[in-house]
C-alpha cells in the first residue's frame, strides 16, 4: 500500500522551531518517527525519504525534520556550540509528532543526527521508547582514539544500529565493543559493502531498495519490544 505524499511540516511558534515534512500513514495504530539529517544534508536526503515513505506505507507516521543549525543555513556543517540547540529541536519534533499520532514514538536518524538523537534521548528519557541510529560517526574517519560514546552508559533507551561494513566513521567491531557500553538492549543491522550512506561502495548515498526494507523490518520487530 503507497502512503500519501509528504506534506510540508512548519511550527516556527516554538524556539527552536519544527520544519519538515510529514508523512501520514493510510493506516496504522499511532505510532510514529522522528527521523533527522547528517552534518552536510538535509531532510530531503535519499536514505531519509526512502525510509520515511516505506516506514509510512507499514502504518507509521514519520516527521523527517532539519535540525535547527541546518534551518539557520542551507549549507555548511554544525558548529558545536550549536549541538544543545539542534537536541532541543528534536524533543520538540518528537512532542508534536506525539500531539498528532500519540502512539509509541521512536527518534533517530543519520550520522550527527543520529548522535544528537542518542544524546537527546540520553537527556530526556521520555522522548522516545526506541531510537534508530543509521551510520553512527564513532569517531572522525582516522581517528579512532576520538570515540563520541561518553554519553552512552546513560542511555535509558533501547537502540537500534544500521551501520555499512566500510563506514569510515567506525567499523563493525568498533560499533560492537561501543554497544556493550549502552545499559539497555541494543541491536545491529550490518550492511555488507556500504559506506556512511548505507549504499553499496564508501561513497554512496543512495540506499538499495533491499536496504530500505530490511532496516524497516528489524527496526519495527526492535521496536515492538521496546
Amino acid at each position: 500500500m503507497k502512503s500519501p505524499a509528504a506534506e510540508t511540516f512548519t511550527a516556527d511558534s516554538y524556539d527552536p522551531p519544527v520544519r519538515g515534512f510529514l508523512h501520514r500513514p493510510l493506516t496504522g495504530s499511532g505510532n510514529g518517527v522522528v527521523l533527522t539529517h547528517g552534518a552536510g544534508g538535509n531532510c530531503t536526503a535519499p536514505l531519509l525519504v526512502a525510509l520515511a515513505n516505506a516506514f509510512a506505507a507499514r502504518g507509521l507516521a514519520v516527521l523527517r525534520c532539519d535540525l535547527p543549525y541546518r534551518q539557520a543555513r542551507r549549507t555548511g556543517p554544525p558548529h558545536p556550540g550549536t549541538a544543545a540547540r539542534d537536541r532541543a529541536g528534536l524533543i520538540r519534533a518528537a512532542h508534536l509528532l506525539r500531539q498528532l499520532f500519540p502512539g509509541r514514538m521512536a527518534v533517530g536518524g543519520q550520522s550527527y543526527g543520529g548522535r544528537q538523537a542518542s544524546m537527546a534521548a540520553a537527556e530526556e528519557p521520555q522522548m522516545a521508547h526506541a531510537l534508530l541510529l543509521l551510520s553512527y560517526p564513532l569517531h572522525p574517519p582516522g581517528r579512532p582514539d576520538q570515540l563520541r560514546t561518553r554519553h552512552f552508559h546513560e542511555l535509558r533507551t533501547p537502540a537500534l544500529f544500521v551501520h555499512g561494513s566500510v563506514d569510515p566513521f567506525g567499523s563493525l567491531s568498533e560499533l560492537e565493543a561501543a554497544r556493550r557500553l549502552i545499559p539497555v538492549r541494543t541491536s545491529l543491522v550490518a550492511i555488507d559493502g556500504a559506506g556512511h550512506g548505507l549504499g553499496k561502495g564508501p561513497k554512496s548515498s543512495s540506499p538499495s531498495t533491499d536496504t530500505v526494507a530490511r532496516v524497516v523490518d528489524a527496526f519495527l520487530a526492535f521496536a515492538a519490544d521496546a
